[in-house]
């Protein structure tokens, strides 16, 4: 282990600060979170079905999804609810916004937002997809009722082939704050969709997505997919798999476009020993955790991408990442909590790393301290 006599007393003592302020922010931001409420229901209109593109119906939402947004989850799911979920839209062409999220190993989502063509008519395209317990599923969904107002947002998105009574997702954003629900039919057991996920988001970062709008002018309203005669024949947009990616994906996560790899790897210096039943996290941000010996109080808004490993699954590999500059950093929770406090293992020096367009790369950050 570190040998903490080594240090100057001004040394720990700025530390122990660092992790303190570190604690106060973690717990103010939970309290902000834990007062949230869903949104009443608002009216909604319907689309006309024109074959024009300055017409696509439901196109503000990709404007309004910029940002990197982060609230508490309440699910129906086997995963449950969770405190916060961290998602970074950014546009990754002219037409498209997506995310990509990880909760572990197993457990993933990449979500998109494009326009698409269908039965002669343009809208607004939902892509939902994700690993859940390792077995894999997409669905594909059409936004079909809209409310707008200066201060108030309403998008439904339909899954394209049954509709409204197999699945939707409503996004609604009211000032800063978003939020997303969900409805399911459980794999067509109920006659109706029923709630399967509430995500109560706030904006915590809107500078990052800037490059990439400002490259592509986005949004703009030109075809992303022509989904004219893509379901023909399917009793719905909804596909499955128990390993591999599902078939017959109509726009499979490796057909995205702009979008990267970043392999990100740790180690442990000397003296620090791990035990099986702790987790590590690894967390990429788009400002440094530490400026010199001072912490960062942008750090918790500019978090993009983290996971949940092993202490022993060294590496982790980003994909459909946007192209950027970050900052990686980890810690290992020897309490438990979640949180980096006083007795956790972590990375006291900043890794920073840039990824390019369609780029692979590798960043690697060292475990070596123990805070105070």
């Amino acid at each position: 282990m570190i040998n903490f006599n080594c240090l100057s007393n001004l040394k720990v003592m700025k530390l122990k600060i660092i992790i303190s302020v570190l604690v106060l922010i973690i717990a103010i931001l939970c309290n902000c979170k834990d007062k949230k409420t869903t949104p009443a229901e608002m009216p909604i209109e319907t689309p006309a079905n024109t074959a024009d593109l300055n017409s696509t119906f439901g196109f503000n939402v990709l404007k309004k999804l910029r940002g990197i947004w982060n609230g508490p989850v309440s699910s129906t799911t086997m995963l449950g609810g969770y405190p916060e979920w961290i998602v970074d839209f950014r546009p990754i062409s002219e037409n498209q916004i997506s995310a990509k999220n990880e909760l572990d190993t197993l457990n993933d989502i990449f979500m998109s937002f494009f326009i698409a063509k269908y039965n002669n008519a343009y809208k607004v395209a939902f892509r939902n997809g994700g690993s859940f317990g390792g077995s894999k599923r997409v669905s594909y969904f059409l936004a079909d009722s809209v409310f707008e107002t200066t201060t108030k947002s309403f998008y439904r998105f339909s899954e394209i082939i049954k509709g409204k009574s197999r699945a939707y997702t409503e996004v609604i954003f009211i000032a800063d704050s978003l939020y997303v629900k969900s409805y399911t039919n459980k794999y067509n057991t109920l006659a109706n969709a029923a709630p399967h996920m509430v995500w109560s988001a706030k904006l915590q970062d809107s500078m990052s997505y800037k490059p990439t709008t400002a490259s592509f002018g986005f949004p703009k309203k030109t075809q992303t997919k022509d989904f004219s005669n893509t379901f023909t024949g399917q009793l719905e947009a909804i596909y499955f798999s128990t390993s591999g990616n599902p078939a017959n994906d109509p726009y499979p996560e490796a057909q995205q476009p702009y979008l990267g790899i970043t392999n990100a790897n740790y180690t442990y210096a000397s003296g620090f020993t791990p035990l099986a039943t702790k987790k590590v996290f690894l967390v990429i941000s788009t400002q440094p955790l530490f400026l010199g010996s001072t912490i960062n109080p942008f750090y918790f808004s500019s978090r993009s991408r983290y996971v949940t490993l092993s202490p022993f699954d060294l590496n982790f590999s980003f994909n459909y990442m946007h192209p950027g500059t970050y900052y990686l950093a980890a810690f290992y929770d020897n309490d438990g909590n979640n949180i980096p406090n006083s007795g956790d293992w972590i990375s006291n020096t900043n890794t920073t790393f840039s990824l390019l367009a369609q780029g692979v790369t590798n960043t690697s950050i060292q475990i070596n301290y123990i805070i105070p």
